[in-house]
């Protein structure tokens, strides 16, 4: 009998937010894939109004039903850190009496409290901010209750040596999914961009090992790169979120940056397949946290590149017992790195283009990614 898997995700309050859901689509499109009936759990906040959870329930469910999981919407009223019971669901769509019914819930919303959990026969925590939860949980920021497993995407979490700390947990890696199916190859024009989707400014402080706090948003990411159009013959271009922020756009253009508007850009999951699709690869430097944490990360937006056929320079994050340093996949460390690695991918196109869709359907096929955790989870 094929197995019922609820996820608990965190979409309906950012409908802007194009590449945010496909870190839920591909785990739930994945599952779907495995064999299983998926679920998709959301809540709202109880002093929300009526009129914008069912505008806000209608949206999402919308958005759902592009991929024929519409109907696997559930919602509930409540705040996750508090009791569940007696929490009432939203008119016209079903609630936690379905969810009940699951063989797994996987967790992507880290603190809940136990009466969630209890409702579910096997649970488990799924990483996606790996590092940083570790170091959330150990500074008491933040309370993991008791799941039955915990994975990571991180590599190195919860091995020896790494810098994470493992906060007293067994760690499963699991890479992050992406699905073939719906990301298949597509070939661009030679002129398009590398590009990006991202954040730029995030009010995330992050203490080091030297007990010296540090900024953990992108632009810090970004900061010792910002010369690179200069020195590449490569077009560049970022789509961000920048708000009011006009002068800092004005600079970047300045220095030779593409920028784009990420929400009128990639804000629906559509458009940011199409934003990705229709670039050359992608360019894309990391969180500060990544780099010093070594925690040999990838992103789930990466991978979209890889499957879409498209090149990825990213940033390291650490030694990797999977990742290829120059094969589809290009790691830079410093700035020279960068120019290298996209006149590399820029002059053997065909064959970056080529390995990276062999590494997505080698490592990150949401398929088998789904098919492996359901082993370890249920098996």
């Amino acid at each position: 009998m094929s197995p019922t898997v609820c996820i608990l995700a965190n979409t309906i309050g950012y409908p802007e937010g194009g590449g945010h859901a496909w870190a839920y689509l591909n785990w739930a499109l994945g599952l779907r894939e495995a064999g299983c009936r998926v679920l998709w759990l959301e809540s709202v906040k109880p002093e929300t109004p009526a009129e914008r959870v069912q505008a806000s329930a209608a949206g999402l469910k919308s958005r759902l039903g592009r991929f024929d999981l519409g109907e696997s919407l559930l919602l509930w009223t409540g705040d996750e850190t508090g009791p569940v019971e007696g929490n009432p669901g939203v008119d016209g769509y079903p609630g936690l009496e379905v969810a009940d019914s699951a063989d797994l819930f996987l967790n992507f919303r880290y603190a809940l409290h136990d009466s969630m959990l209890r409702r579910f026969r096997r649970t488990a925590l799924v990483d996606i901010d790996p590092g940083l939860l570790q170091v959330w949980i150990s500074r008491g920021e933040l309370r993991a209750q008791r799941h039955d497993l915990y994975f990571t995407i991180g590599e190195t979490v919860g091995r020896p040596g790494s810098l994470i700390p493992d906060v007293g947990l067994r760690w499963h890696h699991t890479p992050p999914p992406v699905s073939l199916t719906a990301w298949p190859v597509v070939p661009a024009p030679s002129d398009a961009p590398f590009n990006t989707v991202s954040h730029w400014y995030a009010q995330e402080w992050m203490m080091g090992t030297d007990g010296a706090w540090y900024s953990n948003d992108k632009r810090s990411g970004y900061l010792p790169f910002l010369d690179l159009p200069r020195l590449t013959k490569q077009p560049l271009e970022l789509a961000l979120c920048l708000g009011d922020i006009g002068l800092e756009r004005d600079e970047l253009k300045e220095r030779g940056w593409r920028i784009r508007d990420s929400v009128e850009a990639t804000g629906t999951p559509w458009d940011y397949q199409a934003y990705i699709q229709g670039s050359r690869g992608e360019f894309s430097c990391v969180k500060p946290s990544c780099v010093k944490l070594q925690n040999a990360w990838i992103s789930d937006r990466t991978i979209c590149y890889l499957a879409s056929g498209k090149p990825a320079v990213v940033q390291h994050t650490g030694p990797s017992r999977i990742l290829p340093e120059r094969a589809g996949l290009l790691r830079f460390r410093t700035v020279e790195e960068a120019v290298e690695c996209l006149e590399d991918a820029a002059t053997n196109y065909a064959r970056h283009a080529g390995d990276a869709r062999a590494l997505a359907e080698r490592l990150f096929d949401a398929r088998k990614v789904a098919g492996r955790v359901l082993d370890v989870a249920l098996g």
